[in-house]
């Protein structure tokens, strides 16, 4: 269990996020809606410790994980893997190499940066290529490869970290609809097939209904709305976008709200769009 209590943070009087609780069971797929500036990226980053809290504490499986440092933060960061929009691959490494160099959190530094790899994580990254239908493309340099296939690298590294849960940042924000479904049907697969746990920033609210089982809406550093996609009225998505009731636009992420509710299922693809 990840349990959030009255987590907060503040950069001088502004408070990106403020006072949040949650609590998050394995092996759920979580995604995070919102405007720009709702608190969603630095809620994640939170979780990762890419930024301390000015407040609360994040606890995991009964461990204060706002409490560790050194080695043990780099193996919490092992455990709860993060993948960001813009991929944070080294263009100029072959595909491999940029997957088993999620290892480093597992074997230190100094052997990832002189790439000395067992034959063992050679075989797992491999096997992450192979399950995200890139394994054609192991030994090509990064910066070759499609933006949809440069973010499902950045999986694969994730999953070779062994994660026990994944956090992934706005990852279909700059791709194209098709390789956005590819990608959210990568993140599904993961979760569904090896019970991790996917906390999914999205920044289109149709993608949020169709992959993730549990939406959680921020707006000014609150929590607005927890809960099934299908509980996702009118009404509480003006809350999270801050709307007013008689607008009759939606520009940032949908342009109909009555479609949000319909219980036909809209195809990601169409979603990404």
């Amino acid at each position: 269990m990840l349990v959030l209590e009255t987590v907060s943070k503040h950069f001088g009087p502004t408070r990106a996020v403020d006072g949040v609780s949650l609590e998050i069971a394995p092996g759920q797929m979580v995604g995070i809606i919102g405007r720009s500036g709702a608190g969603k990226s630095t809620l994640l980053r939170l979780l990762n410790r890419l930024v301390d809290p000015s407040g609360g504490r994040i606890v995991f499986d009964g461990s204060d994980v706002t409490g560790l440092h050194g080695r043990a933060l780099l193996e919490w960061r092992a455990r709860c893997a993060m993948i960001f929009q813009q991929f944070n691959l080294v263009n100029r490494l072959n595909v491999l190499t940029n997957v088993l160099l999620g290892r480093i959190r597992r074997q230190g530094t100094l052997p990832s940066m002189f790439k000395r790899f067992s034959d063992a994580e050679r075989v797992m990254a491999l096997q992450a290529l192979e399950r995200l239908d890139l394994l054609p493309q192991a030994l090509q340099r990064t910066d070759t490869l499609s933006g949809g296939q440069q973010q499902r690298v950045a999986i694969a590294r994730a999953l070779v970290q062994e994660p026990q849960i994944i956090l992934a940042d706005e990852p279909i924000a700059s791709l194209d609809p098709r390789n956005a479904q590819m990608v959210m049907s990568a993140l599904q697969a993961i979760n569904q097939e090896y019970g991790i746990t996917v906390i999914c920033n999205l920044h289109t609210l149709e993608t949020a209904r169709v992959c993730c089982g549990r939406i959680i809406g921020m707006a000014h550093g609150n929590i607005v709305f927890d809960g099934p996609p299908q509980a996702l009225t009118p009404d509480r998505v003006r809350a999270v976008y801050g709307i007013d009731e008689d607008d009759g636009t939606f520009r940032e992420d949908v342009s109909d709200i009555s479609a949000i509710t319909d219980p036909v299922a809209v195809p990601v693809a169409a979603a990404a769009g």
